[in-house]
C-alpha cells in the first residue's frame, strides 16, 4: 500500500537501496577526510621507508623488504580514497586512459 502512496503522490517508486543507505550515512566531513588521507600517507610512507631499511637483513631482508613495500603502496594508494570516495578512485583507476598503468601496478605488487 505504502509503495502504491508513493506512485501516485509522485514520490520515487524505487526505495533507496541498502548501498545508497550505507553511502548516506558514512559520508566524512572533510577536515576528517583530509585527516585520514594524512595518516593513512604518512603509514604508506613509513612503511615503504621500513621495508627499504630492512632489506638489507641478511636471509630474510629480502622477504621484509617486500612485505612492507607492498604494504607502503597499498596504504598510499588507499589514502587517496578518503579524498574521492573508494567507487570514485577505482572509476578513475580503470578509466581507459589509465587502464595499462593500472594493471601493471597492481601486477608489480
Amino acid at each position: 500500500m505504502d509503495k502504491l502512496k508513493r506512485v501516485l503522490s509522485g514520490r520515487d517508486a524505487e526505495e533507496p537501496s541498502g548501498l545508497a543507505e550505507v553511502i548516506d550515512t558514512t559520508s566524512l566531513s572533510w577536515g576528517t577526510r583530509v585527516k585520514g588521507f594524512v595518516a593513512c600517507f604518512a603509514i604508506g610512507c613509513l612503511c615503504s621507508i621500513l621495508g627499504s631499511c630492512l632489506l638489507w637483513i641478511p636471509k630474510k631482508g629480502l622477504v621484509l623488504f617486500a612485505v612492507f613495500y607492498t604494504l607502503g603502496n597499498i596504504a598510499s594508494i588507499g589514502s587517496t580514497m578518503f579524498l574521492m570516495g573508494p567507487v570514485k578512485q577505482l572509476k578513475k583507476m580503470f578509466e581507459p586512459t589509465r587502464l595499462i598503468a593500472t594493471i601493471v601496478m597492481l601486477v608489480s605488487i
